[in-house]
Order: C-alpha cells, then structure tokens, then sequence
C-alpha cells in the first residue's frame, strides 16, 4: 500500500502516560470520577469555566486491561446534566452512556456506576453525551487506555491529547460554536493545545522505542499530522493493531484524524541527550506547528523499530461480503426546521443537518425509529454518502467494522469505530452485527451532531 492511499484523502480533500499526575489507575478496583468546575491557566491567563474531573487539571488518562472488569463511578459535580460515554469500546448498551437511548441522563448531584469489561486493547477516550457541545468545549475529553495483557516491549508510552479552545485575550470563553460554523465546518478554536498545554515537552529514554498514542478529542477540527523523525511506524489506527505495512506522514502528505479519531506510533528516539522526536501539525495558512515533542534523555539505549513484538489482534469479527445485506445512509444538509428537541440534554436551536435527509429530533423526542435494524450475528455494508462540501468524521458505537471501498480513494483496511468522509464522498464500511442494543450513529464534528446529523442503528 502506498503512501497516499493510506493518507486519508488529503489529495481529494484539497514523559510517560499519566504525566503532570493526571493517570489513573481503573483496573480492578473501583474509580470514583466526578465531573466539577475548573480553571486552568492558557497563555499566562487563568480561565474559568471549565469542565474537567479534578479542579484544576485535564481529565485523567483512565487505564483498564483488556478481558478485565472496570468500574467507573460517574458522580455529576455540575448543576447540568451528563452522561459519559466510552468512545470506541465495544461494550454492553447499557454502559454505553448515550442519555434517552441506553440510560437517563445524570442530574447535579448524582451518579452512575459504568461497569464493563473491554473486550479489546488499545487506545479509545471518553466524554459526556449529554450537553455535549457545552461541556466537551469546556474541557470534559479524557482518554482511555486499554492495556494488552502481554507488554508491546516499549521504554516509554505517551498520550498526547488533541484539543482547542476558543478563548479571548483575556483568557475567558468564547462562546463555543456559532451558526455559520454549525452549518459549515464547525467553530474552531484559536487556542489549539496537547494535554492542554501548548506544545510540551516529554522526556523519554535517549534511543528507546515509545508509544505515542494520539487522540483527537476536537469537537471541530480536523488534523492534518505528521512526526519530524522518518524512524516511527504506525503500529495501531482507532484503538485496533495495524495488520498492514502503511506509510508514514510526511509534511507533504500529512494524516488527516478526525475529531473522535486515534493515531498509534512506534517512535524510536534520538540517542543523543536533549534531542527531540516532535508531533507537527499543518495548519491553512500557518507554519508548521509543534504540537508536542518528544525529548531524549540519558545513555542511549540503540533499540531498533524492528525489535518490537507484533500488536496482538483485537477479537474482531470480519465480516463476510458474499452473504453482506447492504444499507444506505445520506449525510448531508436539511431545511432549518424547528429547533431539536433535546430535553435536558441540550439544544443549539437549529436543524441544519441530517441523515438520509431527516434531521434527527433531539436526544429526549418520541417516536423517533432507527436508521436501520441489523439482525444479529450477520454480515452488512453500510454505503455511506457524503452529499456536503464538507467532511464528517462519522463514528459508530458499539461496533467496530472495516473500510472496504471508496469512490475518491483506496481505503485501507483497518478495523475502526469513526469513518473520516471526504467531500462528495461515497464510502463503503462492513462489520458483523456482533453486540445487540441501539447504538448512536453521527457526525463527531458536534455542532453537526447537534443540529441534525445524527441518528442509531439497532442491532437486535
């Protein structure tokens, strides 16, 4: 496979985990989470306002085993509502935390105990799915680490969050989505950060091999990502082992990830002390950013890309084309109507989007159907077209499933969770119907979710 086929379209579009204290371990014994208010200080200025599960930090790095039980209270610290879901996990409905369609939302004052055990390894994140919008731009994107039970072989492992903020000079919100952007791309920020700091430093062994997972936790913006070192491999995309020699990014064909989207390298350090292995961005009109660097400390250690053991595959079901029942599904823009419907949950008062030309009616409306119901145990292609100029991360819950064709690009075969649509897009994805319950389907771009485009599918 070559390098622009893996690189997502961007020709047809046109140190350690837990640092600075904020990892948490989730395996085995109960982790009270309790979402709260909380300042943090962006370019020398304190911002209020935010959402986060510690006063004054990012939401914690939540690590679990694979094929071993967590429990996660949720604990609602906040006087709006919530409800937490687990990005990419394939987990039982009822843990899923989609308010009205798997649990009610959490009132201020709370709780509600998550108790699942993931089934898969790898790299996934969590956020609320009940005021949405409002609280993951205020803060509330964690990420999930989901540990092999047999250890890759690497010296080092660093999360690097993806996120921006919309902030003024004086360090207070923005208002975080406008009308315009909600119709278009999205509102993005101005204040674009990595674990919420602006391009840090993390020290890791001079010459030894580190697992950079990447995760984009945007509610917008679509990264354009490559590494300032040639000596890295990806080793996983969406949380699942990468079965397939693919290229590495360069400046010129950067990778484009998607909000809700997860990047896996093998990175083999420099071995001279101080040097640095650097994650770049390529932003419209800007020079490359520094989003995080990778700093060598110590005696080299000379390990070598090649010594690292395979990933162990995830228990994926691949699904069988022969016997595959197709479903089509359109993603596209709407008539405003009225405004969403959305309970407790929230509403940004316009209907701009939909899925197979509806509008979806808001978290809490009745009488609202699945887009589709899939039998049980059974093979399906979804056919997804996009009828919009712009792009939409389309994520699935509770299943994983694999990209099989595309009328702009080859697509690569990876197992995933969240399908990145080009514009003018039609792509094929195909999965086995492997987790019964109703499972949210939509835009992870979320003021799309928000207005319209937006929908579940029902396994039963």
């Amino acid at each position: 496979m070559n390098r622009r086929d893996f690189l997502l379209g961007t020709a047809a579009a046109g140190g350690a985990l837990g640092a600075a204290g904020w990892g948490l371990a989730s395996a085995g014994n109960a982790q009270d989470l309790t979402l709260q208010p909380a300042s943090f200080t962006f370019r020398n200025k304190p911002t209020e306002g935010m959402v986060s599960l510690s006063p004054d930090a990012p939401p914690p790095v939540l690590f679990g085993e694979q094929g071993k039980p967590m429990h996660l209270r949720v604990t609602n610290g906040t006087p709006d509502y919530t409800a937490m879901h687990w990005h990419g996990l394939r987990i039982a409905n009822g843990m899923d935390g989609v308010p009205y369609l798997t649990q009610m939302p959490i009132a201020g004052g709370e709780s509600f105990d998550y108790t699942f055990t993931p089934p898969d390894a790898g790299t996934y994140w969590y956020h609320p799915h009940c005021m949405t919008m409002a609280q993951m731009a205020h803060g509330l994107t964690g990420v999930m680490v989901i540990k092999e039970a047999e250890d890759p072989g690497c010296d080092g492992d660093q999360v690097v969050n993806l996120r921006d903020f919309r902030l003024d000079g004086d360090g207070a919100f923005l208002p975080y989505y406008t009308a315009r952007g909600a119709a278009r791309g999205g509102t993005h920020g101005n204040v674009l950060t990595a674990n919420w700091l602006q391009a840090p430093v993390y020290d890791h062994p001079a010459g030894g091999l580190v697992r950079l997972r990447v995760v984009n936790t945007d509610t917008t913006r679509i990264y354009k990502l490559h590494l300032s070192t040639e000596q890295a491999r990806i080793i996983a995309w969406d949380g699942h082992p990468v079965e397939i020699n693919v290229p590495l990014p360069s400046a010129g064909e950067p990778l484009l990830v998607g909000p809700g989207q997860r990047v896996d390298f093998a990175v083999q350090m420099p071995g001279g002390e101080g040097q640095t292995a650097n994650l770049l961005a390529e932003l419209p009109g800007q020079p490359t950013r520094t989003m995080a660097q990778l700093r060598a400390i110590g005696a080299d250690l000379a390990r070598d890309l090649r010594e690292l053991k395979p990933l162990p595959a995830n228990p994926f079901s691949r699904p069988d084309l022969s016997t595959a029942e197709v479903h089509d599904f359109v993603f596209g823009w709407t008539p405003e109507g009225d405004a969403p419907n959305d309970g407790y949950c929230g509403s940004m008062g316009y209907s701009f989007w939909s899925i197979n030309r509806t509008p979806w009616a808001g978290d809490a409306a009745k009488g609202t159907g699945p887009l589709a119901t899939l039998e049980r145990g059974k093979s399906y292609v979804l056919r997804l077209r996009n009828e919009s100029p712009n792009l939409h991360p389309i994520h699935l819950h509770g299943l994983a499933f694999v990209p099989i064709r595309s009328n702009l690009r080859n697509l690569p075969p990876l197992v995933t969770d969240t399908m990145l649509l080009l514009k003018d897009e039609v792509a094929e994805i195909a999965l086995v119907a492997d987790n019964p319950g109703d499972w949210a389907f939509h835009c992870h771009v979320i003021e799309h979710q928000k207005t319209g485009l937006a929908g579940y599918i029902r396994v039963a």
